[in-house]
Protein backbone atom coordinates (compact mmCIF):
# COMPACT_ATOMS: atom_id res chain seq x y z
CA UNK A 1 0.00 0.00 0.00
CA UNK A 2 1.34 3.51 -1.05
CA UNK A 3 2.11 5.43 2.03
CA UNK A 4 0.08 9.00 2.78
CA UNK A 5 1.75 11.95 1.32
CA UNK A 6 2.68 14.64 4.02
CA UNK A 7 1.80 17.37 1.82
CA UNK A 8 -1.06 18.14 -0.64
CA UNK A 9 -0.52 16.67 -4.24
CA UNK A 10 -1.14 17.18 -8.07
CA UNK A 11 -2.57 13.27 -8.55
CA UNK A 12 -4.40 13.18 -5.64
CA UNK A 13 -5.97 16.27 -6.16
CA UNK A 14 -6.96 15.90 -9.76
CA UNK A 15 -8.46 11.91 -8.50
CA UNK A 16 -10.33 13.87 -6.55
CA UNK A 17 -11.92 16.14 -8.74
CA UNK A 18 -12.21 13.91 -11.13
CA UNK A 19 -12.66 10.47 -9.66
CA UNK A 20 -9.94 9.19 -11.56
CA UNK A 21 -6.33 9.29 -13.04
CA UNK A 22 -5.82 12.41 -15.21
CA UNK A 23 -2.67 13.32 -16.47
CA UNK A 24 -0.99 16.31 -17.80
CA UNK A 25 -0.02 15.92 -21.88
CA UNK A 26 2.98 18.56 -22.81
CA UNK A 27 2.45 20.90 -25.37
CA UNK A 28 5.11 22.42 -27.59
CA UNK A 29 2.95 25.59 -29.37
CA UNK A 30 5.53 27.34 -30.86
CA UNK A 31 5.44 30.54 -29.17
CA UNK A 32 8.50 32.66 -27.83
CA UNK A 33 9.42 34.81 -25.10
CA UNK A 34 10.00 38.42 -24.77
CA UNK A 35 13.25 37.60 -22.64
CA UNK A 36 14.31 35.64 -25.85
CA UNK A 37 13.50 37.71 -28.72
CA UNK A 38 14.76 40.86 -27.86
CA UNK A 39 11.87 42.29 -26.39
CA UNK A 40 13.67 42.44 -23.01
CA UNK A 41 16.62 40.44 -23.97
CA UNK A 42 17.97 37.87 -26.36
CA UNK A 43 19.87 35.98 -23.57
CA UNK A 44 16.95 34.12 -21.80
CA UNK A 45 17.20 33.18 -18.28
CA UNK A 46 20.85 32.03 -17.04
CA UNK A 47 19.63 28.49 -16.46
CA UNK A 48 16.94 27.95 -19.44
CA UNK A 49 18.34 26.73 -23.19
CA UNK A 50 17.35 27.48 -26.28
CA UNK A 51 14.49 25.35 -26.94
CA UNK A 52 12.80 27.04 -23.32
CA UNK A 53 12.03 23.96 -21.20
CA UNK A 54 10.06 22.47 -24.25
CA UNK A 55 10.34 19.60 -26.82
CA UNK A 56 10.62 21.56 -29.89
CA UNK A 57 8.46 19.81 -31.35
CA UNK A 58 6.04 22.59 -32.81
CA UNK A 59 9.51 23.72 -34.88
CA UNK A 60 9.47 20.14 -36.38
CA UNK A 61 5.79 20.45 -37.75
CA UNK A 62 4.63 18.73 -35.30
CA UNK A 63 1.02 19.93 -34.47
CA UNK A 64 -0.60 20.56 -31.18
CA UNK A 65 -3.39 18.05 -32.21
CA UNK A 66 -0.52 15.10 -33.28
CA UNK A 67 1.03 15.85 -29.62
CA UNK A 68 -1.63 15.14 -27.83
CA UNK A 69 -2.46 12.33 -29.78
CA UNK A 70 1.01 10.95 -29.29
CA UNK A 71 0.64 12.13 -25.54
CA UNK A 72 -2.69 9.87 -24.83
CA UNK A 73 -1.38 6.57 -26.35
CA UNK A 74 1.47 6.90 -23.77
CA UNK A 75 -0.46 8.17 -21.19
CA UNK A 76 -2.83 5.37 -21.66
CA UNK A 77 -0.48 3.00 -22.23
CA UNK A 78 1.59 3.52 -18.88
CA UNK A 79 -1.05 4.83 -16.30
CA UNK A 80 -4.35 3.58 -18.13
CA UNK A 81 -5.29 7.53 -17.71
CA UNK A 82 -8.66 8.14 -19.85
CA UNK A 83 -8.86 11.92 -18.78
CA UNK A 84 -6.46 14.16 -19.89
CA UNK A 85 -5.35 18.11 -19.09
CA UNK A 86 -3.55 19.91 -21.81
CA UNK A 87 -0.02 21.47 -20.75
CA UNK A 88 1.37 24.58 -22.36
CA UNK A 89 5.14 24.15 -21.21
CA UNK A 90 7.20 25.80 -23.62
CA UNK A 91 8.66 29.21 -23.26
CA UNK A 92 5.78 31.74 -22.70
CA UNK A 93 2.42 30.29 -23.96
CA UNK A 94 0.36 33.77 -23.07
CA UNK A 95 2.58 35.77 -25.68
CA UNK A 96 1.01 36.24 -28.47
CA UNK A 97 -2.74 37.71 -29.65
CA UNK A 98 -5.56 36.37 -27.82
CA UNK A 99 -6.84 35.24 -31.12
CA UNK A 100 -3.93 33.18 -31.25
CA UNK A 101 -4.16 32.11 -28.07
CA UNK A 102 -8.24 30.83 -28.52
CA UNK A 103 -7.16 29.25 -31.71
CA UNK A 104 -4.23 27.08 -29.42
CA UNK A 105 -6.85 26.49 -26.53
CA UNK A 106 -9.62 25.36 -28.79
CA UNK A 107 -7.42 22.97 -30.48
CA UNK A 108 -6.38 21.46 -27.47
CA UNK A 109 -9.68 21.26 -25.39
CA UNK A 110 -11.00 19.93 -28.46
CA UNK A 111 -9.29 16.57 -28.35
CA UNK A 112 -11.08 13.94 -26.68
CA UNK A 113 -10.85 13.28 -22.89
CA UNK A 114 -9.52 16.64 -22.27
CA UNK A 115 -10.77 18.15 -19.15
CA UNK A 116 -8.75 21.08 -18.69
CA UNK A 117 -5.27 23.28 -19.25
CA UNK A 118 -2.46 24.41 -17.71
CA UNK A 119 -0.87 27.47 -19.14
CA UNK A 120 2.86 28.15 -18.36
CA UNK A 121 3.95 31.72 -18.93
CA UNK A 122 5.46 34.95 -17.08
CA UNK A 123 4.05 37.36 -15.03
CA UNK A 124 4.64 40.20 -17.73
CA UNK A 125 3.04 38.31 -20.58
CA UNK A 126 -0.23 39.24 -19.39
CA UNK A 127 -3.05 41.41 -19.07
CA UNK A 128 -6.87 41.75 -18.70
CA UNK A 129 -8.14 40.52 -22.26
CA UNK A 130 -6.33 37.74 -22.46
CA UNK A 131 -7.06 36.71 -18.82
CA UNK A 132 -10.68 37.49 -19.42
CA UNK A 133 -10.31 34.88 -22.61
CA UNK A 134 -8.39 32.77 -20.03
CA UNK A 135 -11.59 32.84 -17.52
CA UNK A 136 -13.79 31.70 -20.21
CA UNK A 137 -12.41 28.19 -20.49
CA UNK A 138 -13.25 27.82 -16.62
CA UNK A 139 -17.09 27.43 -17.04
CA UNK A 140 -16.89 24.32 -18.82
CA UNK A 141 -12.77 23.05 -18.05
CA UNK A 142 -10.14 23.02 -15.00
CA UNK A 143 -7.91 25.46 -16.16
CA UNK A 144 -4.44 26.54 -14.19
CA UNK A 145 -2.46 29.60 -15.04
CA UNK A 146 0.96 28.73 -14.31
CA UNK A 147 3.93 32.29 -13.54
CA UNK A 148 7.02 31.23 -13.31
CA UNK A 149 8.84 33.05 -10.46
CA UNK A 150 11.70 31.60 -9.45
CA UNK A 151 12.30 33.77 -6.00
CA UNK A 152 10.56 36.50 -4.38
CA UNK A 153 13.97 38.76 -4.08
CA UNK A 154 14.74 41.39 -7.32
CA UNK A 155 18.56 41.08 -6.56
CA UNK A 156 18.40 37.13 -7.80
CA UNK A 157 15.94 38.33 -10.52
CA UNK A 158 18.16 40.39 -11.66
CA UNK A 159 21.45 37.89 -11.52
CA UNK A 160 19.25 35.19 -13.01
CA UNK A 161 17.96 37.23 -15.93
CA UNK A 162 13.91 37.11 -15.33
CA UNK A 163 13.75 40.19 -16.99
CA UNK A 164 10.51 41.11 -14.25
CA UNK A 165 10.32 41.68 -11.12
CA UNK A 166 8.19 40.23 -7.61
CA UNK A 167 6.24 43.63 -7.96
CA UNK A 168 4.96 42.02 -11.78
CA UNK A 169 4.45 38.60 -10.09
CA UNK A 170 2.23 40.17 -7.40
CA UNK A 171 0.22 42.61 -10.00
CA UNK A 172 -0.47 39.38 -12.09
CA UNK A 173 -1.34 37.49 -9.32
CA UNK A 174 -4.00 40.07 -8.13
CA UNK A 175 -5.14 40.43 -11.69
CA UNK A 176 -5.75 36.46 -11.96
CA UNK A 177 -7.64 36.29 -8.89
CA UNK A 178 -11.44 36.00 -8.50
CA UNK A 179 -11.76 35.05 -12.22
CA UNK A 180 -11.99 30.80 -11.24
CA UNK A 181 -8.42 30.18 -12.55
CA UNK A 182 -6.36 28.33 -10.32
CA UNK A 183 -2.87 30.34 -10.03
CA UNK A 184 0.27 27.74 -9.95
CA UNK A 185 4.08 29.55 -9.29
CA UNK A 186 7.15 27.95 -10.08
CA UNK A 187 9.94 28.29 -7.87
CA UNK A 188 13.21 27.57 -8.00
CA UNK A 189 15.61 25.89 -4.94
CA UNK A 190 19.13 26.81 -5.43
CA UNK A 191 19.35 29.78 -7.24
CA UNK A 192 23.08 31.92 -6.85
CA UNK A 193 23.51 34.04 -4.48
CA UNK A 194 20.56 32.72 -2.00
CA UNK A 195 20.99 31.38 1.49
CA UNK A 196 18.60 29.36 3.42
CA UNK A 197 17.08 31.95 4.83
CA UNK A 198 16.41 33.94 1.32
CA UNK A 199 14.70 30.92 0.14
CA UNK A 200 11.97 30.01 2.94
CA UNK A 201 11.65 33.94 2.84
CA UNK A 202 10.20 32.97 -1.14
CA UNK A 203 8.01 30.47 0.92
CA UNK A 204 6.72 32.62 3.46
CA UNK A 205 5.30 35.48 0.85
CA UNK A 206 3.84 32.67 -1.32
CA UNK A 207 2.24 31.33 1.32
CA UNK A 208 -0.09 34.54 2.01
CA UNK A 209 -0.11 35.49 -1.55
CA UNK A 210 -3.51 33.98 -2.70
CA UNK A 211 -2.13 31.27 -4.90
CA UNK A 212 -3.38 27.94 -5.07
CA UNK A 213 -0.09 25.87 -5.99
CA UNK A 214 3.44 25.77 -6.27
CA UNK A 215 5.73 23.40 -8.09
CA UNK A 216 9.19 23.59 -6.78
CA UNK A 217 12.15 22.61 -8.66
CA UNK A 218 15.64 22.18 -8.59
CA UNK A 219 18.63 24.59 -9.81
CA UNK A 220 20.25 22.28 -12.35
CA UNK A 221 22.89 22.77 -14.87
CA UNK A 222 21.76 22.22 -18.74
CA UNK A 223 24.34 22.17 -21.79
CA UNK A 224 24.64 25.43 -23.96
CA UNK A 225 23.25 28.06 -20.58
CA UNK A 226 24.70 30.86 -19.69
CA UNK A 227 24.79 28.65 -15.93
CA UNK A 228 26.63 26.37 -17.87
CA UNK A 229 29.24 28.84 -18.20
CA UNK A 230 29.31 29.73 -14.55
CA UNK A 231 29.14 26.42 -13.05
CA UNK A 232 32.43 25.42 -15.65
CA UNK A 233 34.39 28.25 -14.34
CA UNK A 234 33.87 26.86 -10.73
CA UNK A 235 31.58 30.28 -10.16
CA UNK A 236 27.94 28.09 -9.47
CA UNK A 237 28.31 25.00 -7.30
CA UNK A 238 25.19 23.24 -7.41
CA UNK A 239 23.12 22.07 -4.02
CA UNK A 240 24.18 18.61 -2.77
CA UNK A 241 20.71 16.21 -2.98
CA UNK A 242 20.51 16.01 0.83
CA UNK A 243 20.63 20.02 1.18
CA UNK A 244 18.23 19.93 -1.97
CA UNK A 245 16.11 17.49 0.11
CA UNK A 246 15.67 19.33 3.47
CA UNK A 247 15.12 22.39 1.82
CA UNK A 248 12.27 21.19 0.06
CA UNK A 249 10.94 19.81 3.25
CA UNK A 250 11.51 23.45 5.36
CA UNK A 251 10.07 25.12 2.72
CA UNK A 252 6.60 22.59 2.61
CA UNK A 253 6.21 23.25 6.05
CA UNK A 254 5.90 27.02 5.31
CA UNK A 255 2.96 26.63 2.84
CA UNK A 256 -0.71 26.37 3.86
CA UNK A 257 -2.17 22.83 3.71
CA UNK A 258 -4.93 23.78 1.23
CA UNK A 259 -1.77 25.23 -1.29
CA UNK A 260 -1.42 22.40 -4.33
CA UNK A 261 2.22 20.95 -4.65
CA UNK A 262 2.43 20.27 -8.01
CA UNK A 263 6.29 19.68 -8.10
CA UNK A 264 8.90 18.74 -5.46
CA UNK A 265 11.68 18.34 -7.97
CA UNK A 266 12.97 19.10 -11.59
CA UNK A 267 13.23 16.02 -14.16
CA UNK A 268 16.11 16.87 -16.75
CA UNK A 269 16.80 15.48 -20.18
CA UNK A 270 19.65 13.09 -19.37
CA UNK A 271 21.42 14.34 -22.31
CA UNK A 272 21.29 17.60 -21.68
CA UNK A 273 22.12 17.48 -17.72
CA UNK A 274 25.72 18.70 -16.48
CA UNK A 275 25.66 18.86 -12.74
CA UNK A 276 24.75 17.80 -10.30
CA UNK A 277 24.19 14.61 -11.84
CA UNK A 278 21.58 13.47 -8.56
CA UNK A 279 19.20 15.24 -10.39
CA UNK A 280 18.57 12.65 -12.90
CA UNK A 281 17.74 10.11 -10.37
CA UNK A 282 13.95 11.84 -9.86
CA UNK A 283 12.45 8.86 -7.78
CA UNK A 284 15.42 8.80 -5.65
CA UNK A 285 14.97 12.53 -4.22
CA UNK A 286 11.46 12.10 -4.18
CA UNK A 287 11.39 9.14 -2.26
CA UNK A 288 13.95 10.99 0.24
CA UNK A 289 11.77 13.88 0.59
CA UNK A 290 8.90 11.88 1.83
CA UNK A 291 11.09 10.04 4.03
CA UNK A 292 12.69 13.14 5.46
CA UNK A 293 8.68 14.43 6.25
CA UNK A 294 8.16 11.11 7.80
CA UNK A 295 11.47 11.17 10.00
CA UNK A 296 10.69 14.57 11.21
CA UNK A 297 7.39 13.84 11.81
CA UNK A 298 6.18 16.83 9.65
CA UNK A 299 3.77 17.90 7.13
CA UNK A 300 2.96 20.71 4.71
CA UNK A 301 1.64 23.57 6.60
CA UNK A 302 3.13 22.60 10.13
CA UNK A 303 5.30 26.20 10.54
CA UNK A 304 2.35 28.15 8.56
CA UNK A 305 1.10 30.84 10.56
CA UNK A 306 -0.77 33.96 8.56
Amino acid sequence: MEKKKRYSDYNTYLRELFGQRVQKITIDAGLSCPNRDGSISRKGCIYCNTKGSGSGLFARGVSIKEQIQTGKIAMMKKYKAKKFMAYFQSYSNTYATCAHMKQLYDQALACEGMVGMAIGTRPDCIDMEKLALIESYTKEYLVWLEYGLQSAHDDTLRFINRGHTFKDFSTAVQLTRGRGINICTHVILGLPGEDKKMMLETAKILADSGINGVKIHLLYVIKGTLLDKLWKNGDYIPMEQTEYVEMVCDFLELLPDHMIIQRITGDPHADELRAPLWAGRYRETFNMIQHTLERRNTFQGSKYHR
